[in-house]
């Protein structure tokens, strides 16, 4: 027998307690409020409970109801005349697929599901990894895997990245950060980003696919769309779990608008991370809600990224805490190594700033090409944006890439032009993987995917956007270097310091732990002319009895570099180049006595010091 009791306004949403289910709704309007319940596949509301008139504090309306069986339901609210669904919903449901709009404006359509909380999850812990050792990679959960040649049999959904979580791991991937994959409308309307003032009225009516996600959804939804099961809670539980298994952490993406509830956007994180393990959150808010965040105690351990974090303000007297979790996400790497990287004037400084910036109480994110922008394929060979696709008359979109095509526009077949790009793309990771902080690669650069010089896809769902699986056959090198690198950077820790390298020769060992050199040794040039620098690492300063030697060459032209001298005893080796790649470990060309190193036009080479 069901009875009703006054409820819990103390958490938000739906909650199970010992005697019986709480429901708990914030409502601004003076009028009834009632809880809908449906029996599961029915046509109609099945019973209507109505709130106490009487709030009993602030905005808040709740109700417990005893002997309802969940697994039997699904539920809305009345406000006033007004169907709604929960916020706070944990599932979504709807006849058809959620995000198609319908002409049935009751509300009934969409209905909000009970979650079994009940999950084994089998001993699964997280990760734990570091900022310093992470690399990490962005993706889009359909797009990933949609297209036919993905190889995985559940294409665009959850299940198809765990199947794919062999792949990353093989890769050398420990971190995926996926954009939006809570409930949002896929349809929106048509609005410009810029222009409006030349769309007509007819125009101005029509649709839109909304791709990517950032609007406001329901965020304690796992995507229905999304998932390849009837399940999308376990479905993800399940992705989170493999990946896991992996050793490959999971952070989520968030979109919140100004107005939404503070307290709502604490709950879903701390949902999303007792009930699903996610890692950490990338935060897309104002920064008053991020600041928020990353004070919240309950957070310490959960990784969050944020465009920028004043820490001076977050941790007081800027104290060091004992766990890195913070790490600002944006341009600041990518914009000086692009212009590098196609030779623009006076940007060595700011190359060789950022490639060793590693602060002391936060992480940083390094990326050359993120999910808006080209991808590193089109950054090579393009050098204007062609949105056309996007219906926007190509005004959409930044006008900035900072790319260069190598000489021609798009597709080509000439070889030298092909080559010189896939040069190009060589360098790009190595100034990338070779930083100090966390790099970040966009899903499908590994393979040379490319979105046909579209930098704003944000709403299109077709081959446009999704990864190009045939372009990895053609492109099996090109992983294999980007292998290798990943490689390389993990046995030497150097390369990925939990601190920021000093330029000092802190264990009078007679090496600073970085230096930079030029055609002399100890004597670098930052002529706004200079495109060339070579850059020494003492691996003693990571327990290693080594020296990492790179030599940046990003001039047309051929440029010589002085070789510090090693401590005797050791010689320099040739352990990598982006015109051959990487030699295996051990195998790699010896350079007996050789004071000075030539590196070809466009080219970085690595060298290794060693007994």
């Amino acid at each position: 027998m069901r009875t009703m009791k006054p409820g819990n306004f103390r958490e938000l949403g739906v909650n199970r307690e010992a005697d019986g289910v709480n429901f708990a709704l914030e409502v601004w309007e003076d009028e009834p409020v009632s809880l809908l319940l449906y029996k599961k596949g029915g046509s109609g509301v099945s019973e209507e409970i109505f709130f106490p008139k009487e709030k009993i504090i602030g905005d808040v309306c709740a109700i417990k109801v005893q002997g309802l069986k969940t697994k039997d339901y699904e539920y809305n609210f009345r406000i006033g005349n007004k169907v709604i669904q929960d916020p706070y919903a944990r599932i979504l449901c709807k006849k058809g697929e959620f995000g198609e709009r319908t002409d049935n404006e009751d509300g009934h359509q969409i209905r909000c599901g009970f979650m079994d909380e009940k999950y084994n999850w089998e001993g699964d812990k997280a990760p734990g990894i570091a900022y310093a050792h992470a690399v990490m990679y962005n993706l889009h959960i359909r797009g990933f895997t949609k297209q036919s040649y993905s190889k995985v049999r559940h294409k665009g959904t959850f299940l198809g990245l765990q199947e794919k979580a062999d792949y990353l791991q093989d890769l050398g991937i420990n971190q995926v950060k996926l954009m939006p994959v809570y409930e949002f409308e896929e349809l929106l309307p048509y609005y410009p980003n810029m222009h409006i003032n030349y769309v007509d009225k007819k125009e101005a009516k029509k649709e839109r696919i909304n791709y990517w996600g950032y609007v406001e959804g329901f965020y304690f939804a796992p995507k229905r769309s999304y998932a390849a099961t009837k399940d999308p809670v376990r479905e993800f539980q399940n992705m989170v779990k493999t990946l896991h298994a992996r050793n490959i952490e999971v952070i989520l993406e968030f979109y919140f608008p100004p107005h939404v509830n503070p307290g709502l956007i604490r709950d879903c994180l701390t949902w999303w991370k007792i009930h699903y393990h996610v890692d950490g959150f990338h935060l897309m808010a104002n920064h008053e809600i991020c600041n928020m965040i990353a004070r919240d105690p309950l957070f310490t351990e959960t990784k969050l990224l944020s465009i920028y974090f004043p820490t001076e303000e977050i941790y007081f007297r800027n104290r060091v805490p004992k766990k890195i979790n913070l790490a600002e996400c944006n341009e600041r790497f990518m914009i000086p190594a692009r212009k590098l990287l196609k030779s623009d004037e006076d940007q060595l400084n700011e190359f060789v700033h950022h490639i060793r910036r590693n602060p002391v109480n936060h992480a940083v994110i390094n990326y050359i090409t993120n999910h808006d922008g080209f991808t590193l394929m089109d950054l090579v060979s393009y050098d204007e944006k062609h949105n056309e696709e996007n219906e926007e008359w190509n005004q959409d979109g930044t006008n900035s890439n900072y790319s260069w095509n190598c000489g021609v526009e798009g597709a080509t077949g000439r070889k030298k032009i092909l080559e010189l790009r896939r040069r190009q793309m060589r360098n790009a990771m190595l100034m990338l993987l070779l930083s100090q902080g966390t790099p970040m690669l966009l899903a499908g650069d590994e393979i040379g995917n490319s979105q046909g010089g579209n930098n704003n896809p944000y709403c299109l769902d077709n081959e446009i956007s999704w990864v190009d699986w045939r372009a990895a056959r053609r492109n099996e090198n090109f992983t294999k270097f980007i292998k290798d690198a990943i490689a390389f950077r993990r046995r030497h820790r150097i390369l990925h310091m939990p601190k920021e390298l000093r330029v000092m020769d802190t264990l009078s060992c007679g090496y600073p732990d970085v230096s930079y050199h030029g055609n002399r040794a100890w004597y670098a040039a930052f002529e706004h002319t200079d495109r060339q620098i070579g850059v020494m690492y003492c691996g003693e300063y990571a327990g290693e009895d080594n020296f990492i030697y790179v030599a940046y060459n990003l001039h047309w032209t051929v440029n010589e570099f002085a070789l510090p001298h090693l401590p005797e005893g050791m010689e320099w080796f040739l352990a990598a180049d982006t015109e051959e790649g990487f030699y295996e470990e051990g195998l790699e060309p010896e350079l007996t006595g050789q004071k000075m190193l030539e590196v070809s036009a466009r080219t970085i080479t690595v060298l290794i010091g060693r007994k």
